[in-house]
């Protein structure tokens, strides 16, 4: 099945649909969308520019603030329950729940924010959004290509 668009840049053109759940899980295991075995990061969380698989183009992400906004919300909804939890059936003195939730809150967050933006770059990649759109026209280059 292929879609039938205009990007953003005036260009028109067919393409063949994305599978959106595949990208957003290739995202989260840090896989490239496209092909799901190169990596999307290049460090910890800098988008590499292409895939060095596929060649799949990743620099048109716009991911800003999103995974962090979404990183805070998921270990929010995870730490604050057990909080109250632990709280509420054994009383802690506070300096317990501060060695205990404060760690626990950072390394989940540095553990799961890489996850995120990988998730957020497969749903804009699937989405095309954001220059996405341009590149699913182009033929991707080969990494012996380069940029």
């Amino acid at each position: 099945m292929s879609v039938d668009y205009t990007s953003s840049s005036g260009h028109h053109g067919k393409a063949a649909k994305r599978n959106l759940p595949k990208a957003i899980l290739r995202g989260l295991r840090h896989r490239c969308p496209q092909c799901g075995t190169g990596s999307v990061f290049a460090r910890y969380l800098k988008i590499a520019d292409i895939c060095g698989h596929c060649g799949e183009e990743l620099h048109h992400h716009q991911a800003d603030d999103a995974p962090p906004y979404f990183t805070i919300f998921i270990v929010g909804h995870i730490i604050i329950p057990l909080v109250f939890l632990v709280e509420t059936t054994w009383h802690p003195a506070m300096w317990i729940h501060m060695v205990t939730w404060l760690p626990l809150a950072v390394l989940l967050t540095l553990t799961l924010l890489p996850m995120v933006k990988g998730a957020v770059v497969g749903l804009q990649w699937a989405l095309r959004m954001h220059g996405f759109e341009y590149s699913a026209l182009c033929t991707p280059k080969s990494p012996a290509q380069g940029r």
